[in-house]
């Protein structure tokens, strides 16, 4: 029997997908479950080490300014990486990075697990935050190139999901350790042999992974060789919505940083309430954005113009930031607002991330979900001292405002993008075939 021209005479790899398999509930299902909890892993290690300051600081008498460099250090090297990471992913593809990211977190356990000086904690953040920089390009590498267009959305939607619940177990993980242990070095190893146990379970399901296998059952380099010259790979950031991509991404994380570092203690400060009761705001609000990713993913598939939804859903939650920065509101109340505008953001999580897939052009998915997404790590970066400063000096209510602000700031250029994407269709279809 005669075997196909296509057909190449190496052993076959045992961790490739066959092409007609994709696109089933069952294999989309596989994919986006897997493809959850490799990034839910990613933002677990954001919170590596901030947990622990509190036995850090009493075993080795540094000062929160000085562990605050040691998050410093982390986005750096993970927004640098990122924006690098997608061209790697690119050229190698996004299932190998996936590994050595994995790897790069276990490694940080160890070391952090180890450490015996400000210096080893350094390098264990510094390796943290290369784990952590690959993530969104080989993330939504894999899910754009394997997921079925109906459940594109539900996989950006679990996908931001497994964000938001490895940011909440972090902490309870990391400290629930450490004081039944009485050791935070078990808490460090333990992170490392989670990181582990998620890298074997990739490796075992590396077939669910393969991003050099789409659902036309083709590789991606074979599409389009013949269709002309091919682009210079910096060509991607010529374009307008590449750059406003990142400055959304820049605005709402800066809003982001408000919330998840200093929400309480301005709550705290301008209401009255005890940390005991302020502390749950972030959770609450992440619990509100998780329940609000899911709610996002059913909007994906329903509605053209994304940048509507996610404008209105931003609003919504700028109002209810704004609202509590006024003080106007009983104190309890202020907290269920403040946790409930997280529910705002988490709707508009999905359309965001499909809002980038319609703005990247052909074969270049990788670099501009690297590029666009290193201005989560430099909102980190730069919010942080911002608003660090405002409650230094008593300005509580800054820390919402200026989160509400951030809120609108992103709402115009997610506008802009959407009109630029809108503008590109209109473009295409009047093109005679």
């Amino acid at each position: 029997m005669t075997t196909s021209t296509t057909t190449s005479n190496a052993a076959p790899d045992p961790g490739a997908s066959d092409p007609k398999a994709l696109g089933s509930l069952r294999q989309d299902s596989r994919t986006i479950g897997l493809v959850g909890l490799a990034h839910g892993s990613s933002h677990f290690f954001h919170l590596l080490l901030p947990p622990l300051f509190p036995w850090l600081i009493a075993d080795f008498g540094f000062s929160y300014s000085e562990l605050s460099v040691l998050v410093s250090a982390f986005f750096i090297v993970s927004g640098v990486g990122q924006a690098l990471a997608g061209f790697v992913v690119d050229r190698f593809g996004a299932r190998p990075i996936m590994f050595a990211a994995l790897s790069s977190f276990a490694v940080a356990g160890v070391i952090a697990g180890t450490a015996n000086s400000y210096a080893q904690l350094m390098l264990a953040a510094i390796f943290a935050g290369l784990g952590n920089a690959p993530f969104h390009p080989v993330d939504f590498t894999i899910l754009n190139k394997r997921l079925s267009p109906q459940r594109l959305g539900h996989g950006f939607s679990v996908h931001g999901l497994s964000g938001n619940l490895g940011w909440a177990a972090a902490p309870v993980f990391m400290a629930g350790i450490t004081s039944a242990t009485g050791s935070w070095r078990v808490a460090c190893l333990c992170g490392a042999a989670l990181a582990a146990i998620i890298l074997a379970i990739m490796v075992i399901n590396r077939d669910a992974l393969d991003d050099r296998v789409s659902l036309a059952g083709a590789a991606p380099k074979a599409a389009g060789t013949a269709a002309g010259p091919q682009e210079h790979p910096m060509a991607f950031l010529k374009l307008p919505s590449v750059w406003l991509c990142f400055s959304f991404f820049f605005w709402t994380t800066c809003a982001m940083s408000a919330i998840q570092s200093f929400s309480s203690p301005a709550l705290q400060q301008l209401y009255g309430l005890p940390a005991s009761i302020t502390a749950y705001v972030v959770t609450g609000y992440m619990l509100f954005g998780a329940a609000g990713m899911v709610l996002g993913g059913f909007l994906v598939g329903r509605v053209e113009r994304l940048e509507k939804v996610i404008s209105a859903c931003l609003l919504f939650s700028g109002i209810l930031l704004a609202l509590v920065g006024t003080g106007w509101l009983p104190g309890y109340v202020a907290l269920g607002v403040a946790a409930l505008a997280g529910i705002g953001t988490g709707l508009a999580g999905p359309s965001r991330d499909m809002l980038v897939k319609r703005a990247a052009p052909p074969g270049a998915t990788g670099r501009v979900y690297g590029t666009v997404y290193s201005g989560l790590d430099l909102g980190f970066c730069l919010a942080a001292p911002v608003f660090g400063y405002m409650l230094d000096h008593h300005m509580n209510a800054g820390v919402f405002f200026g989160a509400a602000v951030g809120m609108v700031l992103s709402v115009v250029s997610a506008g802009f993008v959407g009109a630029g994407v809108a503008a590109r269709k209109q473009k295409a279809a009047v093109v005679p075939a």
